[in-house]
C-alpha cells in the first residue's frame, strides 16, 4: 500500500505482525538499527501539509498501519495490510528485543510516567532491566543539542531498542537522525505506548475497538484535542479513497 505526495511516495512496506517481528529479529542478530514508523490518518494529513515531514517519513525502514482507515483503504486498493497498532507492539517488540540480548531504552513524556513503563515492562518480560528512561526538556528541538546528547548516551549504553513516546513529527526526526548517529539501535515510534502502560493514558474498551470505534473513545476522553483533529482527518478521506481505487 503506498501513498503519493507530490513527488514523495510513502509506503506502508510491512504488511503483518510476523513479517515486522521477523525484520526486527534480523536487525538485531546483525546488530542493525532502524526506524519504524506507525501511520495514520492524522499522519497523512501532514504528510500532505509539511515537506519536512514527507522528507523524514522517508528515512524510516518499517512503515505499518496502525489506524484502521489505512487498512481500508488498502484493501480498496487491493494491497491489503494487518492493522498494527503501535500502542500494542511494545511489549512484543521489548520481548524480542530481550530474547536477542539487546538492552532498552524509553524516551519520552514524563521521568515518572518512564518509570511506572519500565517498571510495567520489567513485570511482564522475564529477564528485562530497562537500561534508560529519558524525559525530554519542554520546547525539545529533536535536531538540536539536546537530541544529540540524547542521541550519545543511547550509543554509549548500546542500546539495540529504543521506544519513543513523543509528539508526531518529533518521536520520526528524532528516529531519522538517530538513523545516522546511533546506526545499532533501533527506534519504534509509539506515541501513546508508554502513556497506556503507564497508565497516564486509558485505551478504549475492547469491544469498541473491535469496532473500530477507538477514534471515538478518544474524541469522547479528549475532545479540545481530538475533535479539530479528527475533522481534518475526515476532510481528506475522499480524496484518499479515490487514490486507493486508481491503485488497482
Amino acid at each position: 500500500m503506498q501513498f503519493r505526495f507530490d513527488a514523495t511516495v510513502v509506503k506502508v512496506n510491512i504488511a503483518d505482525r510476523t513479517t515486522l517481528l521477523t525484520a526486527v529479529a534480523r536487525r538485531f542478530v546483525a546488530r542493525d538499527g532502524f526506524a519504524l514508523a506507525t501511520i495514520n490518518l492524522d499522519h497523512l494529513v501532514k504528510l500532505r501539509t509539511s515537506p519536512a515531514f514527507r522528507s523524514t517519513y522517508a528515512l524510516q525502514d518499517f512503515v505499518v498501519a496502525d489506524g484502521n482507515p489505512i487498512v481500508w483503504l488498502s484493501h480498496l486498493a487491493r494491497h491489503p495490510v494487518q492493522l498494527i497498532p503501535g500502542s500494542e507492539m511494545v511489549i512484543p517488540l521489548v520481548r524480542l528485543a530481550v530474547q536477542y540480548s539487546r538492552r532498552v531504552a524509553l524516551i519520552g513524556t514524563t521521568e515518572t510516567a518512564l518509570r511506572t513503563a519500565a517498571s510495567a515492562l520489567e513485570r511482564k518480560i522475564p529477564g528485562l532491566q530497562v537500561a534508560l528512561t529519558i524525559a525530554p526538556s519542554m520546547g525539545f528541538d529533536p535536531h538540536g543539542p539536546e537530541a544529540k546528547a540524547i542521541l550519545a548516551r543511547l550509543a554509549a549504553a548500546d542500546i539495540g531498542l529504543c521506544v519513543l513516546a513523543l509528539p508526531t513529527g518529533m518521536q520520526e526526526e528524532l528516529a531519522a537522525l538517530g538513523r545516522s548517529l546511533t546506526p545499532h539501535t533501533g527506534f519504534a515510534n509509539f506515541g501513546a505506548g508508554l502513556d497506556f502502560l503507564a497508565g497516564n493514558q486509558t485505551r478504549a474498551p475492547r469491544w469498541m475497538r473491535a469496532l473500530a470505534l477507538e477514534w471515538l473513545w478518544r474524541a469522547m476522553t479528549n475532545p479540545r484535542r481530538m475533535l479539530p483533529r479528527y475533522a481534518a482527518c475526515f476532510a481528506i478521506l475522499p480524496g484518499q479513497i479515490v487514490a486507493a481505487l486508481k491503485l488497482r
